[in-house]
């Protein structure tokens, strides 16, 4: 109730997300509730710290400071990658909303370590912590506060596809675990007089730094590149076979360059029997359509396939059933044969995914087996295989 009362206050237009300003508005709004949230809880956590003497309470108020920081890194992050795009960056500035969680994430794996080392000199040389009922209740009523905020970075995140925000919202639900740590700490240490302090304050820090390097593995995924959204692939599929000169898709490639900016690729079959002229008219608004459906750069290759030969389409029906036995081999296409006689060349391309070990040998046995069974059916035949990657999928 409380989100989304301030995404319709703040955010005007809030349900187009696809709008790059609509877009930057959500991301100032979490920031700043962020920065608001944060700074308050390590203020109090912070006194409470100093009061009481424990170093797993000071460790987690410098934690939500950290938070308060990260905050305005990830707005800074939204500011300018919104920027416009430019002759040294014709793509945008995307990108540095990824850029900005990779360095949230290294200011939470250094404030992790640097814990590490008090909480371990803690644990070597333990001091007494002083219990007070009023600032123990306080601690207990930042758990709904910080879980608040961490469905509230969530949920935004999830609306507008924001790595950086959905990253801040685990990270506010580890920082709630982090506060049901030192309670049980506080209850320990007064109820049952045994000092957990040093142990706790450890334990704080080693959940930071776990975060620290989920979100740096979060964002590094896109900054390296990644495979597409399945949906988005589907999708794209989709779309390109709703044209009527259009026969199959393949060789699809999605290049990231931040969120809501990417650029895709594919080779689109069509007849070899229909004008070329008539073709391109057709792929050209293939690609304008599509670009504008799904709100990405899309760029079309032809690959003509023979719609009306017999040889060719009996061939092709035989290695289909052949390559159905396979299960190391997804489709193939760019299916041709080529020449005249009993002579003949059959070329085409398989796709196989990358989650096969020594790719080398795996590609030479496949295309050794393929061409083993053609020959037995054909065998005059020259079988030319190229093998091709699905860059659409780790895994089939």
């Amino acid at each position: 109730m409380l989100t989304q009362m301030i995404i319709k206050k703040f955010v005007n237009d809030h349900e187009n997300t696809q709008d790059k300003k609509v877009r930057e508005a959500f991301g100032v709004v979490s920031s700043v509730t962020g920065m608001a949230v944060n700074f308050i809880l390590f203020l109090i956590g912070f006194i409470i710290g100093l009061s009481i003497n424990s170093i797993a309470v000071i460790a987690n108020s410098f934690n939500s400071l950290s938070d308060a920081t990260s905050s305005i890194i990830i707005l800074a992050g939204f500011k300018l990658s919104n920027r416009v795009a430019d002759r040294e960056h014709p793509f945008g500035y995307g990108r540095i909303e990824y850029l900005s969680a990779l360095i949230v994430a290294a200011l939470i794996l250094m404030m992790g370590f640097e814990f590490i080392k008090s909480s371990f000199s803690r644990i070597i040389n333990p001091m007494p912590m002083e219990f007070d009922f009023v600032s123990f209740i306080i601690i207990i009523a930042a758990i709904p506060l910080k879980f608040w905020l961490s469905n509230f970075n969530k949920s935004i995140g999830r609306k507008i596809d924001s790595k950086a925000l959905l990253a801040a919202g685990a990270d506010s639900f580890n920082d709630m675990l982090i506060l049901a740590c030192i309670i049980f700490s506080l209850i320990m240490s007064n109820f049952f007089n045994i000092n957990i302090d040093g142990y706790v304050g450890m334990a704080v820090a080693l959940l930071i730094i776990w975060a620290g390097i989920s979100i740096m593995k979060e964002t590094l995924g896109p900054i390296l590149g990644q495979p597409p959204d399945a949906a988005l692939v589907q999708e794209l599929k989709r779309l390109a076979l709703s044209y009527e000169n259009i026969k199959g898709v393949h060789d699809i490639i999605v290049h990231n360059y931040g969120p809501g900016r990417s650029m895709a690729s594919f080779h689109a079959e069509v007849p070899n029997n229909v004008d070329i002229m008539a073709l391109h008219e057709d792929i050209d608004r293939a690609e304008k359509e599509i670009s504008e459906k799904l709100n990405i750069f899309v760029v079309i290759h032809m690959d003509p396939i023979c719609m009306d030969c017999e040889t060719t389409i009996k061939a092709m029906e035989e290695v289909a059933g052949i390559i159905r036995k396979i299960p190391d081999v997804s489709s193939f296409h760019d299916f041709r044969v080529v020449g005249d006689g009993e002579f003949k060349s059959l070329i085409f391309d398989i796709v196989i995914p990358f989650n096969k070990k020594e790719p080398k040998n795996i590609e030479n046995s496949l295309k050794d087996e393929i061409a083993h069974e053609v020959n037995k059916i054909h065998p005059k035949y020259d079988i030319i295989i190229t093998v091709d990657r699905d860059y659409t999928a780790a895994e089939i």
